[in-house]
Parts: C-alpha cells; structure tokens; sequence
C-alpha cells in the first residue's frame, strides 16, 4: 500500500468534506478548517510524480484559490453569499481531483 498516496487522498477528501459541511452549516471556524486542510493537501501533492500529478495539483490549488477568498469575504465583509458561491467552486474543483485521482489509480500496475 502506497502510504503516501493514501494520505493525500484522505486530506483531498477531507477537504471535500469540511467544505460540504460549510454548505450545510455555514461558519468561519468551518470555512477555516477546510481552507487548511485543503493547503495541507496541497502541500502533500508538491512532491508526486505520478501520470497525472499535474492535473491533481492544479485541482486542488484551485480549491485553494477558491477557499482563501471565501474566508476573508465571510471574515472581513461578512458576506455570506459570496463564500458560499467560492466554496461551490472549491467543492467542484475537489471533486475534479478526487476522478483524476481515481483515473490515474486505474492507470497504475499493480503488483501482488
């Protein structure tokens, strides 16, 4: 088992996760909390060499570009509207890593 792979797979989908839940609920704590872990999941694919490592950082930076202005619009303008609509676009470009992360994992050989 790939541990690497493993955890920047659990940290997209967390990320995923904790901005679906700003969706359902939404709060700064929330919105912070996916904003970091979706940094950290960044963070985690800078070192990937894979097929589609490309692709998968350039998701998941857009995710970033997209959670870091939600917050400051919820902090500092109290617009929650427009965080909402960001952290719309951060949820789909989550999803887009997470297929790509699926198609480059039917891409690789497996050994037993």
């Amino acid at each position: 088992m790939n541990w690497g792979r493993v955890f920047y797979i659990f940290f997209t989908l967390m990320s995923l996760t904790t901005s679906a839940a700003f969706l359902y609920n939404p709060s700064e704590i929330t919105l912070f909390v996916a904003g970091s872990i979706n940094i950290i999941s960044t963070i985690l694919k800078l070192g990937v060499r894979h097929l589609l490592s490309a692709e998968l950082l350039a998701g998941s930076l857009v995710a970033d570009l997209h959670l870091i202005p939600a917050f400051f619009s919820m902090q500092f303008f109290d617009n929650v509207i427009m965080a909402t609509g960001l952290v719309i676009g951060a949820v789909v470009a989550n999803v887009y890593t997470l297929i790509v992360s699926m198609i480059e994992n039917a891409h690789e050989k497996v050994d037993f």
